[in-house]
C-alpha cells in the first residue's frame, strides 16, 4: 500500500512528467565543435527552450560532411527537422538532395562581408581559412602557399579530409583559387609537408595540434580569440598568407520532411538574434552573421585581417568539386 507521503509525490511529479513529455522535440543535425559542452550549443539551447516550450535536441555526427552523407542516407525518412553546420562548400550539394525546404525568413538582420539572399540556407557564422602556428614550436612560420610548399622538410603541417570535413574542402578550394590548373602539382609537393590528415577539424586541433604534434595546423583565422580570451594566452596565432584566404560562411536549414516546421522555421528565426550570437565569437570561435556593436569581444580588433578574399559561389563548387577531391587523392598517393 502507498504511504500518504509517496502519494503526494506522485501527485507532484506526475503532472510535471505528463507536462515534459507533452513538449515538442526540435531535432537538429550538427557537428562536435557546436554542441560539445565548451561550444554555443549548451548556451543555445537553454536560450531557446526558454521561448519555445520545447526540447531542444542535438544529433551530433563528425562533421559537416557527415551531416551531408547521414542525409543522403536517411532521404525522406530523417528524423532530423534542422541541419546545422553546413556551408558555402556543401549547400549547393546539400540542397540537390532535394530534402532541404525554403526558409521563407528575413535576411535583414545578416552582417557579412558578402551579400546574401539565399532562399533556402541561413548564415549563422563566418570566417577565413587560415593556418594557426604554435608560437613556441614556430617563430618565424611561413606567410604565403609557396613559403609553406618550399619551408625545410622538418615543418609538418595538420590538414583535414576533404570529403569529411569543412575546412578540409575550403583548402581545396583555396589553393583552386591561388594556384588554378596548377594546384595539383602543388599538392603533389606540400604532401610532404603533411603530418597527418584528420576526418574532421576537432580531431586535429585538439588531438594532435593541443598536444604539439605538429606547429601548424589549417585552421580558422578568428581561432586565436578562443585562446588569447579563454586561455589568456597569445602562444597560438594565424598566419596571414600573401595571396590571401578563403572565405566560409557556415550556414543551418530547414529540412523538408520535418514534423516540426514551425519550431524549425522559429528556430531559424531566433539564430539571427543576438541571444543566439553572442555565444557564436567565443564559443564557436567565428565572426556573428549579425552586428554585434560592443558584446563583440575586444580580442576580435587583435585577429588578421586578410587583404585579399576568395569565394566560390556554391553552384560553382558543386561543379568542380569531386574533381578536385579526385586531384587531391591522385597528389596524396604519388
Amino acid at each position: 500500500m502507498l504511504s500518504r507521503l509517496s502519494l503526494l509525490v506522485l501527485a507532484v511529479t506526475l503532472p510535471v512528467i505528463a507536462h515534459a513529455a507533452d513538449r515538442p522535440v526540435l531535432n537538429v543535425y550538427t557537428h562536435p565543435s557546436f554542441a560539445a559542452e565548451w561550444g554555443p550549443g549548451p548556451g543555445v539551447k537553454e536560450a531557446f527552450e526558454k521561448q519555445c516550450e520545447c526540447t531542444l535536441n542535438y544529433t551530433v555526427l563528425n562533421s559537416g560532411g557527415d551531416i551531408l552523407q547521414r542525409l543522403r542516407l536517411e532521404g525522406a525518412s530523417t528524423p532530423a527537422d534542422v541541419v546545422l553546420g553546413l556551408d558555402t562548400a556543401t549547400m549547393e550539394t546539400a540542397l540537390q538532395t532535394g530534402l532541404i525546404a525554403e526558409h521563407d525568413r528575413s535576411l535583414e538582420a545578416l552582417d557579412l562581408p558578402i551579400d546574401w539572399n539565399d532562399a533556402h540556407f541561413i548564415p549563422y557564422d563566418w570566417g577565413y581559412f587560415a593556418f594557426v602556428y604554435d608560437t613556441e614550436q614556430l617563430p618565424e612560420p611561413p606567410t604565403s602557399f609557396d613559403d609553406l610548399i618550399n619551408s625545410p622538410d622538418d615543418l609538418k603541417i595538420i590538414i583535414q579530409d576533404p570529403r569529411t570535413s569543412t575546412p578540409g574542402l575550403g583548402l581545396l578550394l583555396w589553393m583552386h583559387s591561388v594556384y588554378g590548373e596548377e594546384a595539383p602539382a602543388k599538392w603533389a609537393q606540400l604532401n610532404d609537408k603533411i603530418l597527418a590528415t584528420t576526418q574532421s577539424w576537432s580531431d586535429g586541433y585538439f588531438s594532435l595540434f593541443m598536444n604539439g604534434e605538429a606547429p601548424m595546423i589549417l585552421s580558422y583565422s578568428t581561432s586565436p580569440a578562443y585562446h588569447m580570451a579563454v586561455d589568456k594566452t597569445d602562444r597560438y596565432q594565424a598566419v596571414q598568407f600573401e595571396e590571401g584566404h578563403y572565405l566560409q560562411v557556415e550556414v543551418a536549414a530547414l529540412v523538408n520532411s520535418s514534423k516540426q516546421k514551425p519550431l524549425a522555421r522559429q528556430f531559424l528565426d531566433f539564430m539571427l538574434t543576438p541571444e543566439f550570437q553572442t555565444h557564436i565569437p567565443l564559443k564557436n570561435v567565428m565572426y556573428p552573421a549579425i552586428d554585434l556593436g560592443d558584446d563583440l569581444p575586444g580580442v576580435f580588433n587583435r585577429l588578421i585581417s586578410p587583404e585579399h578574399t576568395f569565394f566560390l559561389p556554391p553552384a560553382e563548387v558543386a561543379g568542380q568539386r569531386r574533381q578536385l577531391v579526385n586531384d587531391w587523392l591522385d597528389a596524396m598517393t604519388r
